[in-house]
């Protein structure tokens, strides 16, 4: 899996600290241009892992965040998508897991060829740790992981 720099997307800085300042966590943001109308994709989450976003809590991020990439963008014709992680979120990039601590997941492991069950504790730019079942702790780097999803609740 790779670890791609949050901070290296488009914008992402600014908006995460906008988004930070209304209280949430922002995971995910790619803007694109497409004949005439920026598409812009973001994705939401609680700063509290264990609290799952509202519709309204949805709904309160977009407004805002549309406001303000209307400003730093200059332009005013912006179709946008906001969505929460959802309950089984593919962890698309590494980066993402520092949002995640305390949630559950499933890694699948290229070196054990299976999927691993545990509870993200801590990640870095190198490794994952899980705390598994059994109470041990797991180290993963991003090498050896093929795949990473939430469990459902």
């Amino acid at each position: 899996m790779d670890y791609i720099p949050l901070d290296s997307f488009s914008h992402y800085s600014d908006c995460a600290a906008f988004v930070s300042d209304l209280g949430y966590n922002l995971v995910e943001l790619k803007i694109t241009p497409q004949k005439g109308v920026v598409r812009i994709s973001a994705v939401v989450s609680s700063k509290d892992s264990s609290v799952l976003l509202s519709v309204n809590d949805c709904a309160k991020v977009h407004r805002a965040l549309l406001t303000h990439l209307e400003e730093i963008l200059g332009h005013d014709d912006i179709a946008m998508e906001l969505s929460s992680p959802g309950m089984e979120r593919n962890i698309k990039n590494a980066a993402e897991f520092v949002f995640f601590v305390g949630r559950k997941i499933r890694v699948f492991s290229r070196s054990s060829s299976d999927w691993i069950y545990g509870t993200i504790l801590s990640s870095d730019k190198n490794r994952l740790s899980l705390k598994m079942d059994d109470g041990s702790t797991k180290e993963f780097s991003f090498d050896d992981i093929a795949k990473a999803k939430f469990l459902g609740a």
